[in-house]
């Protein structure tokens, strides 16, 4: 979401989601969903597919997204919204996961959540900065981690939607663009 204004056309400044945070926490939940699907799950489960699209979903959403925001806000918004649902229908999977397996779902205030929120601050986080916990040999840390993970990113992705709403409301959308661009053309001639 480029603050900059394309000055002399109408085709503003668009793609850069490798620098949304949101995109990069999305990418740690496809890496490490990958990662748990495949340590986790039995072989010919057909939720590993589930999840991992969901996960796939989320990420690819935020990129297309980003680039669509050339010549349409109302796609940006759209696909960015389709990145949360796919999120949250992969919280639920992992949800799902913790409990048939008798497992527990951590509370917001439990030292292990804490901790998340801890690493979280960390700047540039990557998926190194929570390798530790998405690996760990106990799953329910493992989905655990993956929940606090999902959760921040459908949150940012909440202001995310707000943040494009607003920027439409003050800015407009393409074709209002092509208009002012038009007429700035003429009235310079």
């Amino acid at each position: 979401m480029a603050t900059e204004e394309n000055t002399e056309g109408f085709i503003p400044i668009h793609g850069g989601y490798r620098n949304l945070i949101t995109f990069q926490k999305a990418e740690i939940i496809y890496d490490g969903t990958v990662y748990f699907c495949r340590h986790f799950l039995k072989k010919y489960d057909r939720t590993i597919d589930q999840m991992i699209q969901a996960a796939r979903s989320g990420k690819q959403n935020i990129a297309e997204a980003s680039m669509a925001s050339a010549t349409s806000k109302e796609t940006e918004i759209k696909l960015t919204n389709v990145a949360r649902a796919s999120l949250e229908e992969l919280l639920i999977d992992y949800e799902d996961y913790l409990r048939t397996n008798n497992l527990s779902k951590w509370e917001r205030n439990d030292r292990l959540s804490l901790r998340f929120n801890e690493l979280n601050k960390t700047p540039g986080a990557s998926y190194n900065t929570f390798k530790k916990a998405i690996e760990h040999e106990n799953p329910e840390i493992s989905a655990n981690i993956m929940c606090c993970l999902i959760n921040v990113t459908s949150y940012l992705l909440g202001r995310q939607l707000v943040a494009l709403e607003r920027a439409f409301l003050n800015e407009g959308g393409l074709r209002e663009r092509m208009t002012r661009a038009r007429i700035n053309r003429i009235n310079k001639q």
